[in-house]
């Protein structure tokens, strides 16, 4: 595969840093430009995260000297340098969608982290497993943007990666309603214990846009390209709520699921076990080799234990059984940083790379 030069901007956040640590021995794609806010520029990245190192990994030492540009004043620079840039900045998101916009117009690709862009019609919200025809959108995108080259790309929100894939591999049972309940990890707000200390034996119910998000953002993975935008799906109907837990990382669902055509128990484990995408297609570096796994155990999954299945990027699944009201219920995780935010945008970028996007 050929190999890229890619730049990190808001690399001094932690899905920036998270973006730092996964790409250091990346066979596809190499790092050659770092990127933050204008307080930052011309400190090398070990200066401008000085205090601030929030993985338990050591910052890459080929990266500690690379001088800070600013995302924003430096961006011809930067897209000059690289064949695309992973983007994940603490912007407000007029200004987030304003910056990805002019990468794009730069001619240089955008893989996002940020939620800014996800709802724009003809940008792309990939799971690469589970809705990759969606890539074909970009082609009216660049139509629309005046690009050869330039585009944005999105993933999705961290929350849905761990029930959404559960659900995807139910849909020839027509899932008609869904009732989640979310377990977050404190990584989501970009926290440590050290720096919210609130959160020690400390449950919060209410994290800001997210239950919409989870609601609403699964109808575009569902939906279909249709000219030049993503028609979004409009069923099951998803109603959720979104709980901060004091957990380090890891995102934990609990989901009632109605069916049209109300599966076996023994079907769904089937699918679960045999479900698979583009991404194992492909062998992208970093897709997981079995994307769900069941666990039979009554205490499975557990957030500590199985958050790093598969790097982090598997999903994995437990507790299913019959249910009152809905039809069944089950939990599921997976982990917020990896699958739910860096890591599935390495991934989106690995899956556009090998499908010719970039190129």
């Amino acid at each position: 595969m050929k190999q890229y030069n890619v730049g990190i901007v808001g690399a001094t956040g932690m899905v920036g840093q998270r973006f730092a640590t996964i790409l250091q021995d990346h066979p596809w794609f190499n790092v050659v430009a770092v990127a933050a806010s204008a307080r930052n520029k011309g400190k090398t990245y070990a200066e401008a995260c000085e205090g601030r190192w929030k993985m338990a990994a050591p910052m890459p030492e080929k990266m500690k000297n690379m001088i800070m540009l600013d995302a924003d004043a430096d961006a011809e620079e930067l897209a000059s340098q690289v064949d695309f840039i992973f983007c994940a900045v603490d912007m407000k998101k007029d200004e987030i969608r304003a910056l990805e916009e002019r990468y794009a117009k730069l001619e240089c690709p955008v893989c996002s982290n940020n939620s800014a862009n996800r709802f724009t019609p003809d940008v792309p919200m990939i799971i690469p497993e589970i809705n990759p025809q969606h890539a074909e959108v970009i082609h009216a995108q660049r139509k629309r943007l005046g690009t050869k080259r330039g585009f944005i790309a999105v993933k999705s929100n961290c929350s849905i990666q761990s029930y959404v894939p559960a659900l995807t591999a139910l849909m020839e049972f027509e899932p008609t309603e869904v009732a989640v309940c979310t377990y977050q990890a404190i990584s989501g707000a970009g926290k440590t214990f050290e720096s919210w200390p609130e959160m020690l034996d400390n449950v919060i119910p209410y994290i800001g846009g997210e239950e919409e998000k989870s609601e609403k953002e699964p109808m575009k993975v569902w939906g279909r390209v249709e000219g030049d935008h993503i028609e979004n799906a409009v069923s099951p109907k998803i109603t959720a709520q979104c709980l901060r837990v004091p957990v380090s990382d890891g995102h934990m669902a609990a989901a009632f699921v109605k069916f049209a055509k109300k599966p076996t128990r023994e079907q769904m484990l089937e699918r679960w076990k045999g479900f698979s995408g583009r991404a194992q297609e492909l062998n992208l570096p970093s897709a997981p080799k079995h994307f769900l796994t069941y666990f039979e155990e009554d205490n499975r999954p557990q957030t500590r234990l199985d958050r790093d299945l598969e790097g982090g990027m598997g999903v994995s699944i437990g507790r299913l059984r019959e249910d009152s009201i809905y039809d069944y219920k089950f939990v599921s995780l997976s982990h917020n940083t990896l699958r739910g935010a860096a890591g599935g945008a390495v991934l989106m970028a690995e899956l556009l790379c090998a499908e010719g996007y970039i190129d």
